[in-house]
C-alpha cells in the first residue's frame, strides 16, 4: 500500500513493549537479540519460498561474509531467474521526472494527446484530482472522460483492502471507480487478486502504445499533495518528493503487456498484442522488473521477484555508492547486503547514502533498527548517512515536513532504478510493483545530480565533484549541523538534516516482526 497505508498497523510496536515491562533497560538487549533472531527467521523463511517457486538464485550466496562483490555480475548484466523474466530493451529515450509538479504536468500533456488509448494502472486515484495547479486544469475524472470521446480509456485501480483497516478502504475506491465511469466511456475495474493484507502498488501510464510513465506517483491526493516542485516550499501541509520514468521505444511494450495480463484477469477483456517499436527511440537500455506474488495470476504463477534479484545484485557489486531514495527501508535481504559491504567495504571511499522520510505516513517506523544494523556495521567509520528534508522558505526552515516517497536506487552511477516499490517486504516479495532498471551511466549519474543539488540547494557544477568527497564535505557536514541546531533550539538553515532517533541501539525488532507477520 502507499502513503498511509503500506505497512498498517499490523504489528505491536516495540515501544508498546517498553511501556508493558516499564520501560526496563534490559529490553534493549532483549530488543536487539531478539530482532537478530527475527532477522533469521525472515531470511529463511523467505529463502524456502523462492526455493519453492523456483527464484532460489534471487538469495544465492546471502548470508555468507565470505562473498565477494567482484564474483557477481556487474548489474547492467544481469537478468531474472525464470520464463517470466523481461528482456533488456534497446535503444530507449528515458526522461526522470523529479517530483509531481514537473512529472504530473508531462502525464496530463500525454493523456490530453492520446489517439487511441490510454491505460493507467494504480494504487488508487481520484476522480477529482486536478495533475497541475493551472486554474483551467480539469479533473482527472473530466480529462479522462473528454479523451474517452475519441480513444479507447481503461483505468485498472487496487479494490481496497478486505476491513477497514487503513485508506483507501474498499469503499472510498468503489466511489472514486463509479466517479471515473459515470457517464462516461472510461472503463474502470477494480483488482481485487492481491495476497491478504497487500496490495497492487504500481503506478503506470501507457498512450497509445508509444509513451509510458514507471514511477511512484500517484494520481490522488490521499495522504499528501502530489504535485510539489523540487523547491518544497511550506505551502502546503505536507511536502512531498517523488519521482517517474519517461519512457520511450521498445520498453513500452513490456509495460503495455504488462498491463494487458493483469487488465485480461480483472477485466476478462483481451487487449491486442504491443508491438514493441524499433530501437531507435534514443540509446539508453532499459529493463522491466516487476514483483507479481505466486497464485497471484495465471501469467505468473509462480511469480515474478525481479524488482528483489535486480536490487541485490546491484547492491552487491557496488564498489564506491550506494544511494537510495525511499519510504521504507526494513527489507531484511537489502539490509544484510548493505551490512556486509559496510563491514568489508570493497574501496576506502565507499559511501552508502540514504534520504528517508522523517516518518512514514502511517506513523509506525520499522527502518529505525535496520538502520542501527548498518551503523553497526559501519563501526564509526562514517561510510553511511542516513537523511531526510523539510520545506524551505525565506532561508529559514518551516515546521512542514517533505515526505519522501521516491523509490529510485543509483549504485556506482551505473545502474538506476525507478519504480512502485519500497525496500521493504510488502514490495519486495507480497504487493504487485513495476520499476525500470536503467544501464546508462550517463543518466545515472546525471539523475543524481539532479536529485543532490535539490536536497543540498547547490547548482550541480557545485556537487559534481567524487561522490565520497561531496558526501564527506557537504552532506553530512550540512546535515549534522542542522540537527545540531534543531536539539539546541536554534533555527534551522538549511533542509537538509539526519533522520532522527537512528543511532547502533535503535529498536531491532520491529522490522524483522512485520516482515516476518506481513510476508505470511
Amino acid at each position: 500500500m502507499d502513503g498511509a497505508g503500506q505497512t498498517g498497523s499490523r504489528a505491536p510496536t516495540v515501544a508498546r513493549l517498553r511501556h508493558a515491562l516499564g520501560g526496563a533497560a534490559w529490553l534493549g538487549v532483549v530488543d536487539e537479540r531478539l530482532g537478530a533472531g527475527l532477522d533469521g527467521l525472515v531470511r529463511a523463511h523467505h529463502r524456502r519460498r523462492l526455493s519453492r517457486l523456483g527464484w532460489a538464485r534471487v538469495l544465492q550466496g546471502d548470508g555468507d561474509d565470505s562473498t565477494d562483490a567482484g564474483e557477481r555480475p556487474h548489474p547492467s548484466n544481469s537478468s531474472t531467474s525464470t520464463g517470466v523474466a523481461h528482456p533488456v530493451r534497446q535503444g530507449n529515450a528515458v526522461r526522470v521526472h523529479v517530483d509531481g509538479d514537473d512529472a504530473l504536468a508531462a502525464i496530463a500533456k500525454s493523456i490530453a494527446g492520446a489517439k487511441s488509448f490510454v491505460h493507467i494502472a494504480g494504487w488508487f486515484a481520484s476522480p477529482d484530482f486536478r495533475l497541475t495547479r493551472e486554474p483551467e486544469a480539469p479533473a482527472l475524472r473530466d480529462l479522462l472522460a473528454d479523451v474517452a470521446q475519441r480513444a479507447e480509456v481503461r483505468l485498472l485501480l487496487w479494490g481496497g483492502p478486505p476491513l477497514p483497516l487503513f485508506k483507501p478502504t474498499r469503499s472510498m475506491v468503489e466511489q472514486a471507480c463509479a466517479g471515473f465511469s459515470e457517464r462516461s466511456n472510461v472503463r474502470c475495474v477494480l483488482d481485487r487478486r492481491e495476497r491478504t493484507m497487500h496490495c497492487h502498488h504500481e503506478k503506470l501510464v501507457i498512450v497509445d502504445g508509444e509513451l509510458a510513465f514507471v514511477g511512484g506517483i500517484d494520481l490522488t491526493d490521499l495522504a499528501g499533495d502530489r504535485r510539489d516542485s523540487p523547491l518544497h516550499l511550506p505551502n502546503r501541509p505536507l511536502g512531498w518528493h517523488d519521482a517517474a520514468t519517461e519512457l520511450r521505444g521498445p520498453i513500452v511494450a513490456d509495460v503495455a503487456e504488462h498491463f494487458a495480463q493483469r487488465w485480461r484477469e480483472a477485466a476478462g477483456e483481451d487487449l491486442p498484442t504491443a508491438a514493441a517499436a524499433p530501437p531507435a527511440a534514443g540509446r539508453t537500455a532499459v529493463q522491466l522488473a516487476r514483483t507479481v506474488p505466486e497464485r497471484t495470476y495465471r501469467f505468473a504463477p509462480r511469480g515474478d521477484f525481479s524488482i528483489l534479484e535486480q536490487y541485490l545484485n546491484a547492491l552487491r557489486s557496488a564498489e564506491s555508492l550506494v544511494y537510495l531514495e525511499n519510504q521504507f527501508l526494513w527489507s531484511t535481504e537489502v539490509v544484510d547486503v548493505l551490512a556486509r559491504k559496510l563491514r568489508r567495504p570493497p574501496t576506502e571511499d565507499f559511501r552508502v547514502l540514504l534520504v528517508l522520510p522523517e516518518r512514514p505516513n502511517n506513523g509506525a517506523d520499522t527502518s529505525r533498527g535496520q538502520l542501527g544494523r548498518l551503523l553497526d556495521a559501519d563501526d564509526g567509520h562514517r561510510r553511511v548517512l542516513a537523511t531526510t528534508v523539510s520545506a524551505l522558505a525565506d532561508h529559514m526552515i518551516s515546521p512542514v515536513r517533505v515526505y519522501v516517497h521516491a523509490k529510485v536506487g543509483i549504485v556506482d552511477d551505473a545502474w538506476l532504478t525507478i519504480g512502485s516499490a519500497n525496500l521493504n517486504e510488502h514490495s519486495l516479495f507480497n504487493d504487485t510493483e513495476v520499476n525500470v532498471v536503467v544501464n546508462d551511466s550517463a543518466l545515472a549519474r546525471a539523475t543524481r545530480l539532479r536529485l543532490w543539488s535539490e536536497h543540498l540547494q547547490r547548482p550541480e557544477d557545485q556537487i559534481a565533484g567524487e561522490p565520497a568527497r561531496v558526501i564527506d564535505e557537504l552532506w553530512r557536514p550540512i546535515a549534522e549541523e542542522q540537527a545540531r541546531r534543531e536539539q539546541s533550539g536554534e533555527p534551522r538553515t538549511h533542509r537538509l538534516t539526519l533522520l532522527p532517533n537512528v543511532s547502533r541501539h535503535a529498536e531491532r525488532l520491529q522490522g524483522p516482526l512485520r516482515g516476518l507477520l506481513v510476508d505470511g
